[in-house]
């Protein structure tokens, strides 16, 4: 199975989760689906926020 099966395995997944899981449960999971993320980018150096920018714009280019 390829990139593309996973990311619909995910997307399936995802949409059963949102279906039958209670309302604080869908929120704890946004929560952290965001926040993790946010937490993890604002405990780097600020060199190392500027080098993580430079190799998204690599690869956006």
């Amino acid at each position: 199975m390829g990139r593309t099966g996973y990311v619909i395995v995910g997307v399936i997944a995802a949409l059963l989760a949102f279906i039958l899981l209670p309302g604080w449960v869908k929120l704890l999971g946004f929560v952290l689906l965001v926040g993790v993320p946010a937490v993890g980018y604002m405990m780097l150096d600020p060199s190392q926020r500027r080098r993580l920018r430079g190799q998204a714009r690599k690869r956006l280019g």
